[in-house]
């Protein structure tokens, strides 16, 4: 299937940063358990929470989560983009719609197409299962993207896959316990791939 979706796509949809050209794709719980994706406008609608089965039911009780997860993009992807200055976006930047292609294909581009990804896994009391979606992408580009993937996590979140992920598909696997660290540990992990493209170490993305 042809998604459409390139790096100058992408880069186009973005705002200037001094490294236009390095492509920061981050990644995190709250795109996958957006109520968006499981819900419509009109089934949302005077829906009794409690009547719903339990995931569902879950997914609204966590709404302010999924809020925080998504803020806690937004400030890092600032950050990046200020210092060092590369392209960091999420998935909601490039503004493909999910009835055009479904979300999991569009990640799996967007980090073919990306200098770096990175899959940041906030504590935020709920286990999100942002692993499941990390699963499918890393099935499909660990392979060839591999050197070019992180995953974070802050230091209280465990799962089976953060567990099997260094084995599975040799991983780079890190944990953070504030925000400063995280941001700082990202910074590193561009800084490496840039140094790394620099001398030819690395294939070119996408």
């Amino acid at each position: 299937m042809t998604t459409g979706i390139t790096r100058e796509r992408i880069a186009d949809r973005l705002g200037h940063v001094k490294y236009d050209r390095f492509l920061f794709y981050l990644m995190g719980p709250y795109k996958s358990f957006n109520l968006n994706y499981v819900l419509s406008e009109e089934e949302r609608r005077g829906i009794d929470v409690e009547d719903l089965p339990g995931p569902l039911r879950q997914l609204f009780k966590n709404k302010d989560d999924v809020n925080a997860a998504k803020a806690l993009l937004r400030r890092i992807q600032g950050k990046l983009r200020t210092e060092p200055g590369v392209n960091a976006f999420l998935a909601l930047d490039v503004d493909i719609d999910t009835d055009d292609v479904d979300a999991v294909t569009q990640s799996i581009k967007y980090a073919r197409c990306s200098n770096a990804t990175a899959f940041v896994v906030p504590f935020l009391g709920h286990n999100f299962g942002v692993g499941e979606e990390a699963g499918s992408i890393l099935e499909n580009i660990a392979d060839t993207h591999g050197e070019r993937l992180l995953f974070v996590h802050e230091d209280d979140v465990t799962s089976a896959m953060i567990r099997s992920a260094p084995v599975r598909w040799d991983l780079r696997v890190e944990t953070y316990e504030n925000e400063g660290e995280l941001v700082s540990k990202l910074r590193r992990f561009a800084g490496g791939i840039m140094h790394r493209e620099r001398r030819g170490e690395l294939g070119h993305p996408e």
